[in-house]
Protein backbone atom coordinates (compact mmCIF):
# COMPACT_ATOMS: atom_id res chain seq x y z
CA UNK A 1 0.00 0.00 0.00
CA UNK A 2 1.15 3.52 -0.76
CA UNK A 3 0.68 6.36 1.72
CA UNK A 4 0.58 10.15 1.46
CA UNK A 5 0.07 13.15 3.70
CA UNK A 6 -3.51 14.33 4.08
CA UNK A 7 -3.34 17.81 2.60
CA UNK A 8 -1.02 20.12 4.52
CA UNK A 9 -1.14 17.98 7.68
CA UNK A 10 1.43 15.59 9.05
CA UNK A 11 -1.19 12.81 9.01
CA UNK A 12 -0.18 9.86 6.83
CA UNK A 13 -3.06 8.02 5.12
CA UNK A 14 -3.41 5.22 2.57
CA UNK A 15 -4.01 6.17 -1.06
CA UNK A 16 -7.19 4.11 -0.98
CA UNK A 17 -9.99 5.08 1.40
CA UNK A 18 -12.38 2.42 2.67
CA UNK A 19 -15.92 3.73 2.35
CA UNK A 20 -18.43 2.07 4.67
CA UNK A 21 -21.76 3.32 3.32
CA UNK A 22 -22.83 -0.22 2.38
CA UNK A 23 -22.17 -1.62 5.87
CA UNK A 24 -25.60 -2.35 7.27
CA UNK A 25 -27.90 -1.66 4.30
CA UNK A 26 -26.07 -3.93 1.82
CA UNK A 27 -23.50 -5.86 3.85
CA UNK A 28 -24.25 -7.52 7.18
CA UNK A 29 -22.12 -6.93 10.25
CA UNK A 30 -20.04 -10.12 10.00
CA UNK A 31 -19.10 -9.51 6.37
CA UNK A 32 -18.47 -5.83 7.11
CA UNK A 33 -16.00 -6.83 9.82
CA UNK A 34 -14.29 -9.23 7.42
CA UNK A 35 -13.91 -6.47 4.82
CA UNK A 36 -12.45 -4.07 7.39
CA UNK A 37 -10.02 -6.74 8.58
CA UNK A 38 -8.95 -7.44 4.99
CA UNK A 39 -8.53 -3.73 4.29
CA UNK A 40 -6.38 -3.21 7.38
CA UNK A 41 -4.31 -6.30 6.53
CA UNK A 42 -3.71 -4.83 3.05
CA UNK A 43 -2.47 -1.58 4.59
CA UNK A 44 -5.60 0.54 4.13
CA UNK A 45 -5.63 2.73 7.24
CA UNK A 46 -8.12 5.43 6.17
CA UNK A 47 -11.79 4.56 6.87
CA UNK A 48 -14.66 6.90 5.98
CA UNK A 49 -18.20 6.88 7.34
CA UNK A 50 -21.00 9.29 8.33
CA UNK A 51 -23.46 9.57 11.18
CA UNK A 52 -26.42 9.07 8.81
CA UNK A 53 -25.10 5.88 7.18
CA UNK A 54 -27.47 3.00 7.77
CA UNK A 55 -30.21 5.12 6.21
CA UNK A 56 -33.99 4.90 6.61
CA UNK A 57 -34.93 3.97 10.14
CA UNK A 58 -31.41 2.72 10.83
CA UNK A 59 -29.35 5.91 10.66
CA UNK A 60 -26.25 5.45 12.76
CA UNK A 61 -26.13 1.70 12.18
CA UNK A 62 -22.94 1.87 10.10
CA UNK A 63 -21.08 3.69 12.88
CA UNK A 64 -22.31 1.01 15.31
CA UNK A 65 -20.90 -1.74 13.07
CA UNK A 66 -17.54 0.02 12.98
CA UNK A 67 -17.65 0.53 16.75
CA UNK A 68 -18.28 -3.16 17.32
CA UNK A 69 -15.30 -3.91 15.07
CA UNK A 70 -13.09 -1.56 17.09
CA UNK A 71 -14.29 -3.30 20.27
CA UNK A 72 -12.73 -6.55 19.08
CA UNK A 73 -9.36 -5.03 19.93
CA UNK A 74 -6.17 -6.10 18.20
CA UNK A 75 -5.07 -2.46 17.70
CA UNK A 76 -7.91 -1.97 15.20
CA UNK A 77 -8.66 1.53 16.44
CA UNK A 78 -5.02 2.56 16.84
CA UNK A 79 -4.22 1.54 13.27
CA UNK A 80 -7.24 3.31 11.75
CA UNK A 81 -7.52 6.94 10.67
CA UNK A 82 -11.23 7.38 11.31
CA UNK A 83 -13.31 9.91 9.38
CA UNK A 84 -17.00 10.53 9.96
CA UNK A 85 -19.42 13.33 9.10
CA UNK A 86 -21.96 15.70 10.62
CA UNK A 87 -24.88 17.63 9.09
CA UNK A 88 -27.60 15.12 8.24
CA UNK A 89 -31.09 14.92 9.62
CA UNK A 90 -30.91 11.89 11.91
CA UNK A 91 -34.67 11.42 12.13
CA UNK A 92 -36.11 8.36 10.33
CA UNK A 93 -36.88 8.90 6.66
CA UNK A 94 -40.04 10.92 6.21
CA UNK A 95 -39.91 12.37 9.72
CA UNK A 96 -39.05 15.98 10.44
CA UNK A 97 -35.95 16.52 12.59
CA UNK A 98 -36.34 18.03 16.01
CA UNK A 99 -34.99 21.59 16.00
CA UNK A 100 -31.17 21.71 16.25
CA UNK A 101 -30.82 17.99 15.44
CA UNK A 102 -29.28 18.56 12.04
CA UNK A 103 -27.00 21.02 10.18
CA UNK A 104 -23.99 22.77 11.70
CA UNK A 105 -25.12 24.83 14.66
CA UNK A 106 -22.72 24.67 17.60
CA UNK A 107 -25.41 22.77 19.50
CA UNK A 108 -25.83 20.10 16.84
CA UNK A 109 -22.09 19.73 16.21
CA UNK A 110 -21.59 19.03 19.92
CA UNK A 111 -24.56 16.66 20.12
CA UNK A 112 -23.72 14.82 16.90
CA UNK A 113 -20.06 14.38 17.82
CA UNK A 114 -20.95 12.85 21.19
CA UNK A 115 -23.46 10.51 19.54
CA UNK A 116 -20.93 9.39 16.92
CA UNK A 117 -18.31 8.75 19.60
CA UNK A 118 -20.76 6.51 21.47
CA UNK A 119 -21.71 4.54 18.38
CA UNK A 120 -18.09 4.23 17.24
CA UNK A 121 -16.94 3.18 20.74
CA UNK A 122 -13.96 5.50 20.61
CA UNK A 123 -12.78 8.59 22.45
CA UNK A 124 -11.87 10.64 19.39
CA UNK A 125 -12.59 11.20 15.70
CA UNK A 126 -9.51 11.74 13.56
CA UNK A 127 -11.25 13.64 10.74
CA UNK A 128 -14.64 15.25 11.41
CA UNK A 129 -16.21 16.29 8.11
CA UNK A 130 -19.02 18.72 7.35
CA UNK A 131 -21.24 16.60 5.10
CA UNK A 132 -22.73 19.65 3.38
CA UNK A 133 -22.62 23.43 3.47
CA UNK A 134 -24.86 25.02 6.11
CA UNK A 135 -26.02 28.30 4.60
CA UNK A 136 -27.69 29.37 7.87
CA UNK A 137 -24.78 29.09 10.32
CA UNK A 138 -21.83 31.50 10.32
CA UNK A 139 -18.35 30.06 10.09
CA UNK A 140 -17.38 31.84 13.30
CA UNK A 141 -19.87 29.64 15.17
CA UNK A 142 -18.81 26.47 13.37
CA UNK A 143 -15.11 26.97 14.11
CA UNK A 144 -15.82 27.85 17.73
CA UNK A 145 -17.65 24.53 18.14
CA UNK A 146 -14.90 22.58 16.37
CA UNK A 147 -12.15 24.25 18.38
CA UNK A 148 -13.84 23.17 21.61
CA UNK A 149 -13.93 19.55 20.38
CA UNK A 150 -10.27 19.78 19.37
CA UNK A 151 -9.31 21.21 22.76
CA UNK A 152 -11.21 18.36 24.44
CA UNK A 153 -9.28 15.83 22.35
CA UNK A 154 -12.46 14.51 20.76
CA UNK A 155 -11.62 15.68 17.21
CA UNK A 156 -8.20 16.09 15.60
CA UNK A 157 -8.89 17.55 12.12
CA UNK A 158 -11.83 19.07 10.24
CA UNK A 159 -12.80 18.38 6.64
CA UNK A 160 -15.55 19.29 4.20
CA UNK A 161 -17.70 17.38 1.76
CA UNK A 162 -19.62 18.63 -1.28
CA UNK A 163 -18.29 22.19 -0.93
CA UNK A 164 -17.84 24.64 -3.78
CA UNK A 165 -14.44 26.24 -4.21
CA UNK A 166 -15.62 29.51 -2.70
CA UNK A 167 -17.01 27.66 0.34
CA UNK A 168 -13.54 26.25 0.97
CA UNK A 169 -12.06 29.75 0.69
CA UNK A 170 -14.70 31.23 2.99
CA UNK A 171 -14.21 28.51 5.61
CA UNK A 172 -10.43 28.72 5.69
CA UNK A 173 -10.20 32.49 5.51
CA UNK A 174 -12.48 32.66 8.55
CA UNK A 175 -10.42 30.00 10.31
CA UNK A 176 -7.22 31.92 9.65
CA UNK A 177 -8.75 35.09 11.07
CA UNK A 178 -9.81 33.22 14.22
CA UNK A 179 -6.54 31.34 14.64
CA UNK A 180 -8.20 27.99 13.89
CA UNK A 181 -6.50 25.35 11.76
CA UNK A 182 -9.35 25.15 9.24
CA UNK A 183 -10.30 22.47 6.73
CA UNK A 184 -7.67 19.89 5.80
CA UNK A 185 -9.67 17.86 3.26
CA UNK A 186 -12.52 18.07 0.78
CA UNK A 187 -14.59 15.02 -0.16
CA UNK A 188 -16.21 15.63 -3.54
CA UNK A 189 -17.85 13.88 -6.48
CA UNK A 190 -14.96 13.36 -8.89
CA UNK A 191 -14.29 10.69 -11.49
CA UNK A 192 -13.58 10.26 -15.20
CA UNK A 193 -17.22 10.88 -16.11
CA UNK A 194 -17.69 13.81 -13.69
CA UNK A 195 -14.76 16.23 -13.78
CA UNK A 196 -16.36 19.57 -12.90
CA UNK A 197 -14.47 19.55 -9.60
CA UNK A 198 -11.32 20.32 -11.60
CA UNK A 199 -12.60 23.77 -12.49
CA UNK A 200 -12.60 25.34 -9.02
CA UNK A 201 -12.96 22.81 -6.17
CA UNK A 202 -9.66 20.99 -6.74
CA UNK A 203 -7.65 24.21 -7.33
CA UNK A 204 -9.15 25.77 -4.18
CA UNK A 205 -8.30 22.65 -2.19
CA UNK A 206 -4.73 22.69 -3.45
CA UNK A 207 -4.34 26.39 -2.74
CA UNK A 208 -5.54 26.03 0.86
CA UNK A 209 -3.71 22.77 1.52
CA UNK A 210 -6.68 20.40 1.52
CA UNK A 211 -6.39 16.80 0.43
CA UNK A 212 -9.02 15.85 -2.18
CA UNK A 213 -10.96 12.66 -1.43
CA UNK A 214 -13.14 11.68 -4.42
CA UNK A 215 -16.38 9.87 -3.75
CA UNK A 216 -18.22 7.70 -6.30
CA UNK A 217 -15.00 7.02 -8.26
CA UNK A 218 -16.89 4.59 -10.54
CA UNK A 219 -19.81 7.01 -10.96
CA UNK A 220 -22.42 4.66 -9.59
CA UNK A 221 -20.99 1.66 -11.47
CA UNK A 222 -20.93 3.38 -14.87
CA UNK A 223 -17.11 3.14 -15.03
CA UNK A 224 -16.96 -0.33 -13.52
CA UNK A 225 -17.76 -2.30 -16.67
CA UNK A 226 -21.50 -1.61 -16.70
CA UNK A 227 -22.04 -2.68 -20.33
CA UNK A 228 -19.82 -5.72 -20.00
CA UNK A 229 -21.71 -6.87 -16.91
CA UNK A 230 -25.03 -6.23 -18.63
CA UNK A 231 -24.00 -8.43 -21.57
CA UNK A 232 -22.91 -11.12 -19.15
CA UNK A 233 -26.24 -10.97 -17.34
CA UNK A 234 -24.85 -9.14 -14.33
CA UNK A 235 -27.20 -7.56 -11.88
CA UNK A 236 -26.83 -4.99 -9.14
CA UNK A 237 -25.73 -1.43 -9.00
CA UNK A 238 -23.99 -1.40 -12.38
CA UNK A 239 -27.22 -2.41 -14.11
CA UNK A 240 -29.50 0.05 -12.33
CA UNK A 241 -29.67 3.47 -10.73
CA UNK A 242 -27.27 6.17 -11.90
CA UNK A 243 -25.51 3.88 -14.40
CA UNK A 244 -28.73 2.78 -16.09
CA UNK A 245 -30.01 6.35 -16.27
CA UNK A 246 -26.77 7.52 -17.88
CA UNK A 247 -26.65 4.64 -20.36
CA UNK A 248 -30.13 5.55 -21.60
CA UNK A 249 -28.43 8.46 -23.40
CA UNK A 250 -26.89 7.43 -26.73
CA UNK A 251 -23.85 9.67 -26.36
CA UNK A 252 -23.01 8.29 -22.92
CA UNK A 253 -23.51 4.70 -24.08
CA UNK A 254 -21.13 5.24 -26.99
CA UNK A 255 -18.61 6.85 -24.65
CA UNK A 256 -18.74 3.89 -22.24
CA UNK A 257 -18.54 1.41 -25.13
CA UNK A 258 -15.32 3.10 -26.26
CA UNK A 259 -14.03 3.12 -22.68
CA UNK A 260 -14.65 -0.58 -22.15
CA UNK A 261 -13.10 -1.37 -25.54
CA UNK A 262 -10.02 0.59 -24.45
CA UNK A 263 -9.85 -1.43 -21.25
CA UNK A 264 -10.10 -4.67 -23.24
CA UNK A 265 -7.34 -3.48 -25.57
CA UNK A 266 -4.98 -3.05 -22.62
CA UNK A 267 -6.21 -6.15 -20.81
CA UNK A 268 -7.38 -4.15 -17.82
CA UNK A 269 -10.52 -3.98 -15.72
CA UNK A 270 -12.54 -0.78 -16.33
CA UNK A 271 -13.10 -0.15 -12.65
CA UNK A 272 -9.42 -0.50 -11.85
CA UNK A 273 -8.56 1.97 -14.62
CA UNK A 274 -11.00 4.51 -13.18
CA UNK A 275 -9.44 4.24 -9.71
CA UNK A 276 -5.88 4.28 -11.02
CA UNK A 277 -6.65 7.39 -13.12
CA UNK A 278 -7.81 9.27 -10.01
CA UNK A 279 -4.53 8.39 -8.32
CA UNK A 280 -2.70 10.27 -11.10
CA UNK A 281 -4.69 13.48 -10.60
CA UNK A 282 -3.06 16.48 -8.88
CA UNK A 283 -4.26 17.08 -5.35
CA UNK A 284 -5.98 13.72 -4.93
CA UNK A 285 -5.24 11.98 -1.63
CA UNK A 286 -7.13 8.83 -2.53
CA UNK A 287 -10.54 7.76 -3.83
CA UNK A 288 -13.20 6.27 -1.58
CA UNK A 289 -14.16 2.72 -2.47
CA UNK A 290 -17.31 1.27 -0.94
CA UNK A 291 -17.08 -2.51 -1.35
CA UNK A 292 -20.09 -4.67 -0.63
CA UNK A 293 -17.95 -7.81 -0.86
CA UNK A 294 -14.36 -8.87 -0.29
CA UNK A 295 -13.95 -9.44 -4.05
CA UNK A 296 -14.77 -5.79 -4.73
CA UNK A 297 -12.15 -4.75 -2.17
CA UNK A 298 -9.56 -6.97 -3.89
CA UNK A 299 -10.25 -5.27 -7.23
CA UNK A 300 -9.83 -1.83 -5.68
CA UNK A 301 -6.55 -2.82 -4.05
CA UNK A 302 -5.12 -3.88 -7.41
CA UNK A 303 -5.70 -0.37 -8.74
CA UNK A 304 -3.19 1.09 -6.28
CA UNK A 305 -0.37 -0.88 -7.92
CA UNK A 306 -1.56 -0.19 -11.46
CA UNK A 307 0.56 2.13 -13.63
CA UNK A 308 -1.43 3.38 -16.60
CA UNK A 309 0.51 3.70 -19.89
CA UNK A 310 0.81 7.20 -21.34
CA UNK A 311 -1.10 6.10 -24.45
CA UNK A 312 -4.00 5.01 -22.27
CA UNK A 313 -3.96 8.25 -20.26
CA UNK A 314 -3.98 10.28 -23.48
CA UNK A 315 -6.94 8.34 -24.84
CA UNK A 316 -8.83 8.78 -21.56
CA UNK A 317 -8.42 12.55 -21.89
CA UNK A 318 -10.01 12.31 -25.34
CA UNK A 319 -12.89 10.12 -24.17
CA UNK A 320 -13.57 12.07 -20.97
CA UNK A 321 -12.34 15.65 -21.48
CA UNK A 322 -12.17 17.82 -18.40
CA UNK A 323 -13.80 21.26 -18.12
CA UNK A 324 -10.51 23.12 -18.34
CA UNK A 325 -9.14 25.62 -15.83
CA UNK A 326 -11.11 28.48 -14.34
CA UNK A 327 -11.73 31.15 -15.58
CA UNK A 328 -10.33 30.19 -19.00
CA UNK A 329 -12.94 27.44 -19.38
CA UNK A 330 -15.74 29.99 -19.51
CA UNK A 331 -13.95 33.26 -20.24
CA UNK A 332 -10.73 34.48 -21.85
Amino acid sequence: MEYTQLGRTGLKVSRLVLGTMNFGPQTDEADSHSIMDAALDAGVNFFDTANAYGWGNNKGRTEEIIGNWFAKGGDRRDKTVLATKVYANMAPDGASPWPNHDRLSALNIRRAAEASLRRLQTDHIDLYQFHHVDRHTPWEEIWQALDVLVQQGKVLYAGSSNFAGWHIAQANETAARLGSYGLVSEQCLYNLAERRAEMEVVPAAQSYGLGVIPWSPLHGGLLGGALRKSREGGKGRSASGRAADALAHTQVREQIEAYEALADKHGLDPGEIALAWLLTRPGVTGPIVGPRTSAQLDSALRAVDLTLPEELLTTLETLFPGPGPSPEAFAW
